[in-house]
Order: structure tokens, then C-alpha cells, then sequence
């Protein structure tokens, strides 16, 4: 009989990977609590209409990603492929929200789109989101694009690119999306991929993001959404980059840059790193002031980020994770016992590490415990069961090693 393999494109994590994840939400937890948001956790399981409403039914991420079936009622339900939706309906549904208050929410998990799997990006995929709802204001815009700054470089990266754009609101975009669809038109609708050519009928500006050669260049110049802003929104725009040029943020200019979501208004932006050498994208987010009342909540501003944790999980490669503190060696059988309770007394101080069952050879014990990437190797063979010791060998520096009683070592610390 044949084993059962996993689905393609859902992926384990095993602990070297996992940790890496943990580490992410660990330092996305602490920074995120400093500007005041709270954790937020929604079913990965939603009604479908959800997703057509917020997301929008032309969209590719609708019309061709989403994982959807009907329950044993013959309801359409569908896997999460995005966290926000998710998040506004459970605020809506709590009816929480009051006029003035300022709502602040981040949330992790797994999110599902059937697309092709690739490195860093498969069927199940997991999001680090933040949302700010109930303030309208650019200085919103502003911090959060701060806080995600913070975020990364806490998790070690520095060479970050921002761009930024403004999609402008309800009001000025009907007259720049028609502006794009007679500049397609002058360019010969047939010339575009045929993607391209339903989303001139659907979402203009889904056009600007085609990564398809030729419709890249058929696009460069194409009019830009900066030219036809309304005074409200420049003069959004305009505060949002002046707290970023005072924050020293910096940040490029890109009027190409839109959102695959038709819920995003005003401000936009997107953040790139170049850690490993080539440039990847790692989050992305914006303004979506209408979607709270689109789903049947109150008239509430909001704005907010994802980031893609595969992507970072691919960077984190490059970083060093939080090392053990010790290895426990055990080289004589006699002294299993002893070395067990040993450990379990480390591990009451604080400290991590892990120790060797049974005795082995020096030379075997020495090869786990490079292996483990532990700081500190502790010995404890047959001198050592005699005398109540404990052999510690430095496994960074200078490699040096010393005995000493384990209740000297244990009041280290």
C-alpha cells in the first residue's frame, strides 16, 4: 500500500523551520503591543460571499485562487485567502465599534490560494497582519508604516526599499480609471495579455501590475494616478510622506504600485528588501476606509499590512536564530540518571539545551554537540558521576573547557 503524501503545495514545518516562525511572531508581538494593537484570531473557514464582497468578484484572487465548497447544507464556504476580510467581519459582528474610538488589531495564520507553488509561496501560506480601524487621519497611514519598519529591522533586516502611492478615493478614481481604459484602448487592446485584456473591462488598474514583458512596457506611459487626485487626497498624501521625511523613512515614489484587492483607497505601499541580494517583496498594505460599511459595518476608516512569513522565513536563512545554552554530554552509562535531573535543574534557571540519554563516545558526543549549535558543552562522564561534576567546554570563542561542582555552575545563574 502506498504511503499518504501531503497535498501539493501545503507544506511541513518541521521545528528548524517552525522556529523561525515562532521567532517571527514573537518579535511582531512585542513590537506591535508597543503601538497598542491587540491580537486578533478568526477561523480559517468563512462564508464565500464574504470574500466576494470585500475582495471583489473580479478579482483573479476570486475568480480563480480561492479554495471553496459546500458544506453538507449546500452552503458555499471558503478558506481564508486573506486575513483582512476576516478581521472586519469579526469586528463588525461584535459590534464594538463606537464613534471616535480607534480599534487596533494584528493576527497571524495560515491563508489558502490555489496558485502555483513555488519557492516561498505555496497553497498554504501564512500572513502576519495588522489593522487600524476608526481613524481617518494620515498620521494612521504614517505609524503603521512605521511600525512595520520597526518590525523588520528587529528581525534583522536594515536594506529595506519602501514605495509608496496614492490610489486616490471614491470620488477622483472613476476619472482616472477612465483615463487608463482610452490609453489602453490608443494602445490596441490585442496587444495585452489576455489577463489584461478582462481586467481593462474589470480593474483598470490591476493593469499597472502585470508582470508580463510586453505589458509592462505597453504601460510605462500610462497615465499616473497622482495626476488625478482630488485636493482631499493630495493633501493626505502629502501629510503621510511629510512624517515619514521627518521619521527619516525613506521611501520611493511609485505610481505603478496598486493592490491586487479592490478595497484599497488613498495611500498604498509596499516594502522590499535586499538582504539576500536580489530584491524581494516582504509586505505590503493601505488604506481601505469603505470596506467596514461595504460589509454591512458602520462608516469606520481603516487601514492596515500584511506580510508574507515565507518570504521572511527565506531571509531569516541568512540570520542566526536564537542558539541553546548548553548540550549535556553524557559519556558513561552510569551517569544517565544524573545528567537527566541535571538538565531539568538548567532548565528551571532559564536556560535551553538538551542532553544525550545514554553514554557515549567523546567523539560521537563532541559531533551532537557542534550539531546542535548549543553556546556550551557540558561533560559529565565517569569523574564527573564520581565526583559530582561537571566538565563545561566553551563552543564559541576560544574553545576552552573547565570542571567545576554543578552547584558552582547551577549558582551562575
Amino acid at each position: 500500500m502506498a504511503n499518504i503524501q501531503k497535498i501539493k503545495g501545503f507544506v511541513d514545518l518541521f521545528p528548524e523551520e517552525a522556529a523561525k516562525f515562532s521567532f517571527l511572531e514573537a518579535q511582531a508581538r512585542d513590537i506591535f503591543t508597543r503601538y497598542g494593537f491587540g491580537e486578533l484570531r478568526t477561523p480559517i473557514l468563512e462564508k464565500t460571499e464574504l470574500f466576494q464582497k470585500s475582495i471583489g468578484e473580479d478579482t483573479d484572487v476570486v475568480g480563480k485562487e480561492m479554495f471553496t465548497f459546500p458544506d453538507r447544507k449546500g452552503r458555499s464556504l471558503t478558506m481564508r485567502p486573506e486575513a483582512t476580510a476576516g478581521v472586519v467581519r469579526a469586528f463588525v459582528e461584535s459590534k464594538t465599534h463606537q464613534p471616535g474610538r480607534i480599534s487596533k488589531f494584528f493576527s497571524f495564520g495560515p491563508m489558502f490560494r490555489y496558485e502555483r507553488p513555488q519557492k516561498g509561496r505555496q497553497r498554504q501560506f501564512h500572513q502576519l497582519n495588522a489593522e487600524l480601524f476608526g481613524a481617518p487621519e494620515p498620521q494612521a497611514d504614517a505609524e503603521l508604516i512605521l511600525m512595520l519598519k520597526s518590525f523588520l529591522n528587529s528581525i534583522g533586516l536594515e536594506k529595506l526599499e519602501i514605495e509608496l502611492n496614492s490610489l486616490g478615493c471614491h470620488d477622483c478614481r472613476p476619472a482616472y480609471k477612465q483615463a487608463l481604459v482610452d490609453y489602453y484602448k490608443s494602445k490596441d487592446k490585442e496587444n495585452f495579455c489576455e489577463d489584461c485584456q478582462r481586467r481593462m473591462e474589470t480593474n483598470p488598474l490591476r493593469v499597472l501590475d502585470c508582470k508580463v514583458p510586453t505589458c509592462k512596457e505597453l504601460v510605462q506611459d500610462a497615465p499616473s494616478i497622482t495626476d488625478h487626485l482630488c485636493e482631499e487626497c493630495k493633501a493626505h498624501f502629502a501629510d503621510v510622506r511629510a512624517i515619514l521625511d521627518d521619521a527619516g523613512a525613506a521611501y520611493t515614489l511609485n505610481p505603478r504600485l496598486v493592490r491586487g484587492l479592490d478595497y484599497y483607497v488613498r495611500t498604498t505601499f509596499e516594502v522590499t528588501s535586499h538582504d539576500i541580494g536580489s530584491q524581494t517583496a516582504v509586505a505590503g498594505g493601505g488604506r481601505y476606509d469603505g470596506l467596514i460599511k461595504s460589509l454591512g459595518g458602520p462608516d469606520c476608516a481603516a487601514t492596515g499590512f500584511a506580510c508574507g512569513m515565507e518570504r521572511l522565513a527565506l531571509l531569516l536563512e541568512e540570520k542566526q536564530l536564537q542558539q541553546p545554552d548548553f548540550y549535556l554530554a553524557v559519556v558513561d552509562n552510569r551517569a544517565a540518571n544524573d545528567a537527566m535531573l541535571f538538565a531539568q535543574q538548567l532548565r528551571d534557571k532559564g536556560l535551553r539545551g538538551e542532553v544525550s540519554y545514554a553514554g557515549g563516545s567523546m567523539k560521537s558526543r563532541m559531533r551532537a554537540a557542534n550539531k546542535s549549535g548549543a553556546r556550551t558543552c557540558l561533560i559529565i562522564g565517569g569523574d564527573e558521576f564520581d565526583n559530582k561534576t561537571v566538565t563545561v567546554k566553551d563552543m564559541a570563542g576560544e574553545g576552552g573547557q573547565e570542571t567545576m561542582t554543578r552547584d558552582a555552575y547551577l549558582n551562575q545563574f
